[in-house]
């Protein structure tokens, strides 16, 4: 049994290590609060960006904007380069959050290349990069500044250059590791294509209204009626929509991305305080228990000594 100096001592450390989980936990919470805020702001923005490029979108204006176009494979004279942008976090003590969007990005990573592809890795955040360093790995983009508050400059210094090479045609793709913020307690992890622009999906029924065109896009499409004013035209708008949409989609994954790691770490400094808790009940019944047998046996001897005496 230990003695009673050293349950003593390993009592003190367990209290002193179950303030600091606390404390991690309390501001944990305050910050996924702010960061749950900003998700939920992006969230109107990202809707109609996507509703109104599903309702402009058209098979015919997909052949002439270079976002939208589908590259052919490798083996068919396509690209042969795609690029992956990781985010994950620059701190630790959030549970499985980081290793889980490495495990995303590396599945995602070994597709491509079976298909053919010379994968170029983009990473965000210490975590994802200190990984795939160790790896041995190089990558083609090294980002630790942005942390937990992202900004659309962010998200646009990153993606700009990527548009820029898939409209020359020199990438195939852009797919996006992320982590989708459904609750504090479950954040997947989650791999989006930004590139090319893929139709959105929940285009309205045929009933929504009138569509109104001025310029040369007048008219119905598909027998289905949006209800816009187009001016000039649909060309222009999409021209600078899409842009927009794919800078969009990587702002919202940052964002999300962020909000995950504040609540997978206040989930983590919650179990570690409710452990560290469980580990002191332990160690204070022991110490307790072992403190009992010194007493009784320390009465015993006075005891046995008066006797001694008296006899």
């Amino acid at each position: 049994m230990a003695k009673s100096r050293q349950l003593k001592g390993r009592i003190r450390s367990v209290q002193n290590t179950r303030k600091i989980t606390k404390t991690m936990e309390l501001v944990a919470t305050a910050r996924l609060k702010r960061a749950q805020d900003r998700v939920i702001a992006a969230r109107p923005y990202a809707e109609a960006l996507r509703q109104v490029i599903a309702d402009l979108f058209t098979p015919d204006l997909a052949d002439r904007f270079p976002l939208l176009r589908q590259p052919a494979p490798p083996g068919k004279g396509g690209p042969s380069r795609a690029a992956v942008i990781l985010l994950t976090s620059n701190r630790g003590l959030a549970g499985g959050f980081n290793s889980n969007l490495i495990k995303e990005a590396r599945r995602r990573i070994e597709s491509l290349e079976g298909d053919g592809y010379k994968v170029e890795l983009l990473g965000i955040g210490k975590k994802g990069i200190g990984f795939f360093k160790y790896l041995g790995r190089k990558l083609a983009l090294e980002r630790v500044d942005i942390g937990d508050r992202p900004t659309t400059d962010h998200a646009a210094e990153v993606v700009e250059p990527l548009i820029q090479a898939f409209a020359a045609g020199e990438l195939a793709s852009v797919d996006l590791v992320q982590a989708r913020f459904i609750s504090a307690l479950q954040t997947p992890p989650a791999t989006i294509r930004i590139l090319p622009v893929e139709r959105p999906a929940g285009q309205r029924d045929s009933g929504a209204g009138a569509l109104r065109a001025e310029g040369k896009d007048a008219g119905k499409r598909d027998g289905m009626i949006a209800n816009y004013i187009l001016v000039p035209n649909a060309e222009a708008i999409l021209e600078k929509l899409l842009p927009l949409y794919v800078r969009n989609a990587l702002y919202r994954g940052m964002v999300e991305t962020a909000a995950g790691e504040h609540g997978a770490r206040r989930t983590a400094m919650k179990n570690a305080t409710d452990n560290a808790g469980d580990i002191l009940e332990l160690l204070k019944r022991t110490y307790n228990r072992q403190r009992q047998a010194q007493i009784t046996q320390e009465i015993s001897e006075i005891v046995g000594g008066a006797a001694a005496l008296q006899g």
